[in-house]
């Protein structure tokens, strides 16, 4: 596909600016790394939270969404969808709770709810663990979509050029500036993302292909339309409709257990990681949780409809395609369906999904790695010129390391998403109740973390259980070991636990214990309201994702129905929060 000048024109005149963003903010950025890391705590609750969500845009999402739709219809997305009680646990339990604890990462909670060696240890360990291989490995996820988006889209250009050239600018911008360039290129990078892929799904639905053939709804079978998954009792997935029906026990592992149970990048039981982050940069506890409320609206209501819409397209445009070969189909319906100067456009656009998580994880990573294992067990009393330094530093040092894992490892391995999955069950038990319960300690977390190899490994090696049947087993076997370590082992020194009852101010009757001795703190209460919330939560979400799916396909009245609904819940949750005071949150 050969691109005129107009198409260059967007790409380069988008890669201009997010280079100015960054020598804009370069200064600001230098003064200390509560600045490089955290925006100095000053973000905005819509910057943070759209920078929550152009990271998990990333250049692979739309095709997989895509992928998903081509497969098993839009219900196919319920792998994902599953995960919004576990956002909304996170917007009305912990959002607030981040921001209050003042910390710089969110590994530093663990010496802020811990004691002890083991504590010490833990937080070293998931610094170098999480920051530096799991964080490589996902760039690496990120670095492939982005390659076989260039390969098919610019087949002229070397991919793997193209993507060290890409990585070396998203670094040395966002090693320049820190949070601060990172969160407002995210926030310009979402908005010309999300245009793009609107542009795309309209233009693709009025392609001679989909008219000709009658529109969607004539040309695709209904079931491909359903937004609910047909059940079946059996594990083979068959169904007489031509539908692929999922198995119930199947959508119960990720319903009921795999949103609370599994640690995942972007979905910890929580907050966690570079959520966690935005939530600490927020300008104020407020700030904070309505960043996390609109980067779950966002993430589930708008930006899934264009995606699915051009997946329902492939089909119609590349019936042919292999079954592992059905997510390409959303860039063969780019080169098939844009015109000269718009191609430019949705390169810019992807560039910008890809750019936005790049930056994020290199920024997040980096954090861990200077935070929470340079400063903490290196260089302890350093000045902040100094940390600031060596985090620009260590940024282009994980970038060079992402591109290793990019082209010389991550090829190599399959499986990743559901290994990753799987042995990430049951550490969420402990990621949620640790801010809940005051017995839990180090050891509690350390043991949440192994225990999941050791079931994983397990299965694979005498069982013949398969994904997702084996998030059952290794959830009830790490949370049992982790309770018997827990009442095995000392608990967390009484001091400890006084000052961080006092700094998060969490409350609840599991900390009773502590909390006897400190009369003059002034916790949280009212959880039976924030769990009235979270379940208007979670019923604002689904119907206000359904009924934008009902307008989009014609049926007006459902989704006026459906759209109603949501206004309802959402217009409860605000009432709600009004009557607890949540605008003299601090």
């Amino acid at each position: 596909m050969q691109l005129n000048i107009l198409d260059y024109s967007f790409i380069v005149g988008y890669l201009l600016l997010t280079l100015v963003i960054g020598l804009w903010f370069s200064s600001r950025a230098s003064e200390n790394v509560g600045e490089f890391f955290l925006s100095g705590r000053q973000l905005p609750w819509w910057i943070a939270g759209t920078g929550m969500v152009a990271t998990t845009f990333a250049a692979d999402t739309p095709l997989a969404v895509a992928g998903f739709v081509a497969k098993n219809g839009i219900a196919g997305n319920w792998v994902w969808w599953t995960f919004v009680s576990g956002g909304m646990l996170t917007v009305f339990f912990f959002a607030r709770l981040w921001r209050r604890a003042e910390i710089l990462t969110d590994l530093e909670f663990i010496e802020l709810r811990y004691s002890g060696t083991a504590a010490r240890f833990l937080r070293g360990f998931k610094a170098i663990y999480f920051g530096l291989f799991i964080n490589a490995v996902i760039i690496g996820w990120v670095n492939l979509a982005m390659f076989k988006i260039i390969r098919i889209m610019v087949p002229e250009l070397n991919p793997e050029v193209a993507i060290v050239i890409l990585v070396l600018l998203t670094t040395f911008y966002s090693g320049l500036s820190g949070l601060w360039g990172v969160s407002i290129t995210d926030a310009v990078q979402f908005v010309i993302a999300m245009t793009g892929c609107i542009i795309l799904a309209v233009l693709a639905v009025h392609s001679p292909a989909v008219v000709s053939a009658g529109g969607l709804t004539k040309a695709l079978p209904a079931w491909m339309f359903d937004f609910f998954p047909t059940f079946t009792s059996s594990t083979s997935g068959k169904s007489i409709t031509g539908a692929v029906a999922l198995p119930f026990i199947s959508f119960a592992a990720m319903a009921f257990v795999q949103w609370w149970s599994s640690w995942y990048p972007g979905s910890e039981p929580g907050g966690g990681g570079y959520i966690a982050q935005r939530m600490m940069s927020a300008k104020n506890e407020k700030h904070s949780l309505l960043a996390t409320l609109w980067f779950t609206v966002a993430h589930y209501c708008l930006r899934p409809w264009p995606w699915i819409i051009v997946g329902l397209v492939s089909l119609v445009m590349f019936p042919d395609l292999p079954m592992n070969q059905k997510e390409d189909g959303f860039v063969y319906v780019m080169k098939a369906v844009l015109p000269p100067g718009l191609k430019g456009l949705l390169i810019a656009a992807f560039l910008a999904a890809y750019m936005s998580t790049l930056s994020t994880h290199l920024n997040w990573g980096t954090s861990y790695l200077i935070n929470d294992f340079y400063k903490r067990f290196l260089k302890k009393n350093e000045t902040e010129k100094h940390y600031v330094r060596v985090s620009k530093i260590t940024t282009f040092l994980t970038a060079a390391f992402a591109l290793y894992i990019t082209f010389f490892v991550l090829d190599t391995i399959t499986g990743a998403w559901e290994f990753i999955i799987q042995c990430g069950a049951g550490t969420g038990f402990v990621l949620i109740l640790r801010w809940f319960w005051w017995r839990l300690n180090a050891w509690s977390e350390i043991t949440s973390m192994v225990a999941p190899f050791i079931a994983f490994t397990w299965i694979r090696l005498f069982t013949s259980i398969t994904f997702p049947f084996s998030i059952f087993v290794i959830v009830a076997f790490t949370i049992a070991t982790t309770l018997i370590v827990t009442f095995l082992t000392p608990p967390t020194e009484t001091a400890q636990l006084e000052t961080f009852y006092r700094t998060t101010r969490v409350g609840g009757v599991l900390w009773k214990k502590v909390s006897i001795n400190l009369p003059d703190v002034a916790a949280d209460s009212g959880f039976v309201m924030l769990f009235v919330d979270w379940a208007l939560g979670i019923i604002m979400i689904y119907a206000i994702l359904f009924g934008t799916g009902k307008f989009i396909f014609g049926d007006i009245l459902q989704g006026s129905l459906f759209l109603g609904a949501g206004v309802i819940a959402g217009s409860l949750i605000f009432a709600d929060l009004n009557r607890r005071g949540w605008n003299n949150l601090n």
